[in-house]
C-alpha cells in the first residue's frame, strides 16, 4: 500500500460542476489491474485513468481508463481530461498548443492542448481509428419499449437506428423531438432484448438541434451494463457518431465540425466538438475536442 496522487476534473466544460467527472489516479505504478477497477468502483464516476510511464519514450504518457464496470480500450472525456491534466503538469505555456501523443488500448492517440488558465484548458485529438458499423440495430418497437417511448418517436429524416463503434460499439437511437430525449429512460427488464447482453449494451440517443445556437445535435447516453446509469458526456460515443453521420446525412468533401451537447437532463451540461475529415466521399479522419477544468486534488492509499 502507498499514497498516490489524484486530480478531480470536470470535462467538456470550462465551468466546474458541470460537465462529466473524471478521476486522474497520477501515481499507479505497480497497480495490479483489480487494484485499479476498485479504485474506479470507489470513484465511482463514469471513468476513472491511470497514468503509466509510455512504452515508447517518445510519447508523454500510458493510460488505462475504467468504468465502475470495467477497463475500456479508449474513451473521450478521459483522454480530453487527462491531455489537460497532463499539459497542466508538464508546465505548458498559457494560451500556446502543446502537441503530444498518448498510449492506450486502441493505440496511439495524438493530442493538441492549449491552456486558457493554470486550471482550465482545451484538448483536440485525433482518433485513433475510424468508426466501424457493429452489426444491425434492433427493432425501433424494442427499442422503444426498452426506453419507455413509442416506436413513432424513434426517427428523422432518414435516420434510423444504427449500431457503430471507434473502441466498444454504441447504438445510436435517433429521436424526432427533444421532449421524447427528455422522456427517455431504462425500463431495465426490456434493455437486453433491445441491445444485447454484452457489459456495453449502451445506447446513444440524439435528435437535432441544442440549446446553444451552434449546436448540431442534442444528446443522452445509457450504459447500464458498464454501471453507469446516464453519462454527461461521451467522447467515445462522439467519436462513433461519426459513422452516422457519414451513413445517414453525408457531408461534401472538407473538414466539417458538429457540436454535440449532452448531460442537460442531468443537471451537467457538457459540449463535444467532432471535427470530420472527409475526401472522395469517405472519412480519412476525425478529432473530437473539448474543454476540461480541475476541480479537486488528493491523494488515496492503495
Amino acid at each position: 500500500m502507498k499514497s498516490r496522487r489524484f486530480v478531480t476534473l470536470d470535462v467538456f466544460t470550462d465551468k466546474r460542476f458541470t460537465g462529466n467527472q473524471l478521476a486522474v489516479v497520477l501515481d499507479s505504478e505497480g497497480l495490479e489491474t483489480e487494484a485499479m477497477q476498485a479504485i474506479a468502483r470507489e470513484f465511482n464516476l463514469s471513468e476513472t485513468v491511470f497514468v503509466q510511464p509510455p512504452q515508447d519514450s517518445v510519447n508523454l504518457s500510458a493510460v488505462r481508463i475504467f468504468m465502475p464496470g470495467g477497463e475500456l480500450p479508449f474513451a473521450g472525456h478521459p483522454t480530453v481530461g487527462s491531455a489537460v491534466l497532463l499539459a497542466m503538469l508538464n508546465k505548458a505555456s498559457i494560451g500556446h498548443d502543446l502537441n503530444f501523443t498518448i498510449e492506450e488500448k486502441i493505440g496511439l492517440v495524438p493530442c493538441t492542448v492549449r491552456l486558457s488558465a493554470s486550471d482550465t484548458g482545451r484538448a483536440r485529438f485525433e482518433l485513433p481509428k475510424l468508426p466501424y458499423e457493429a452489426g444491425e440495430a434492433a427493432p425501433a418497437a424494442d427499442i422503444a419499449e426498452a426506453l419507455g417511448l413509442d416506436a413513432s418517436d424513434i426517427g428523422f429524416g432518414n435516420h434510423v437506428p444504427s449500431r457503430f463503434g471507434v473502441g466498444a460499439p454504441f447504438t445510436f437511437v435517433p429521436l424526432k423531438s427533444r421532449d421524447a430525449l427528455d422522456r427517455a429512460a431504462i425500463h431495465a427488464q426490456h434493455w437486453a432484448k433491445a441491445f444485447g447482453t454484452d457489459s456495453h449494451n449502451a445506447a446513444h440517443l440524439y435528435t437535432p438541434g441544442g440549446v446553444s445556437p451552434d449546436a448540431s445535435f442534442d444528446t443522452r447516453m445509457f450504459a447500464p451494463g458498464m454501471g453507469v446509469t446516464e453519462d454527461p458526456a461521451t467522447g467515445s460515443a462522439a467519436a462513433s457518431f461519426a459513422g452516422v453521420l457519414m451513413k445517414f446525412q453525408p457531408s461534401g468533401n472538407g473538414q466539417h465540425t458538429y457540436v454535440i451537447e449532452q448531460g442537460r437532463v442531468m443537471g451537467r451540461p457538457s459540449r463535444i466538438v467532432l471535427g470530420l475529415d472527409v475526401w472522395d466521399g469517405a472519412l480519412t479522419g476525425g478529432t473530437i475536442g473539448g474543454e476540461a477544468v480541475v476541480v479537486s486534488e488528493g491523494t488515496i492509499t492503495a
